[in-house]
């Protein structure tokens, strides 16, 4: 039996996130290392296990892979996520990048001062609604499908899905002018690897913290 991938990062979402909402669609069973000291991080730089002295990083088939994107296409790729053709590929990057995008607001809102949070707030539900939600309420309609790529389930549904979530968290109501987005949630919710993700004690983290910050700062070693 193949060793289970093994991520490397905090006890936290911030950028391994999609990468376990991948693996659980994906079925596939994972362990992971939490960074928790300075010292752990500098045994992994010195071991070379970090090729730009970045995390997160995955130990899977053999490979040590770091990049978010590059770690996340893999997973896609090798677990027929990635669409069929070039095309279709070309459109799950596409669309992958747009939530990628809005998910990069929403995660470094809780490091922001007060008077910060509330401009924020208000940027990622005017993104949300005018610039990335009108674009899959319109791809869902266009594709005549539960999904935004072809007829199967890709890395493109499972991201949006993850920010769906995402935004919900700071807007419960953002979805109410998005039916094709409201159907969608709930169709990708019963899908039995995503539903299993979904349910408490899953490797599913929740919104980043006081607690998460500091354990990012002391193992960086930055103030």
């Amino acid at each position: 039996m193949a060793e289970k991938p093994k991520l490397y990062y905090f006890n936290g979402r911030g950028r391994m996130e999609s990468v376990r909402w991948l693996l659980a669609a994906a079925g596939v069973e994972f362990e992971e290392e939490f960074l928790e000291t300075r010292e752990q991080y500098e045994n992994l730089l010195k071991d070379g296990y970090l090729l730009f002295q970045q995390v997160p990083m995955v130990e899977i088939d053999g490979l040590r892979l770091v990049q978010t994107r590059a770690i996340l296409s893999y997973i896609a790729a090798k677990h027929n996520l990635y669409g069929k053709t070039l095309k279709e590929r070309a459109l799950i990057d596409m669309y992958v990048e747009g939530t990628t995008d809005l998910m990069g607001l929403i995660r470094v809102h809780f490091k922001l001062e007060p008077e910060e949070k509330e401009k924020n707030l208000c940027l990622i539900i005017e993104r949300a609604t005018k610039r990335y939600f009108p674009v899959y309420e319109k791809v869902l309609k266009d594709n005549g499908q539960h999904f935004l790529v072809g007829n199967q389930l890709t890395w493109a549904d499972v991201q949006l899905i993850e920010a769906i979530f995402m935004v919900e968290e700071k807007e419960p109501t953002v979805l109410l002018q998005f039916p094709l987005l409201q159907a969608f949630k709930a169709k990708m919710s019963e899908v039995p690897t995503i539903k299993k993700f979904l349910q408490p004690g899953s490797q599913r983290k929740p919104p980043p913290d006081e607690k998460f910050l500091a354990t990012a700062k002391r193992v960086f070693n930055r103030k």
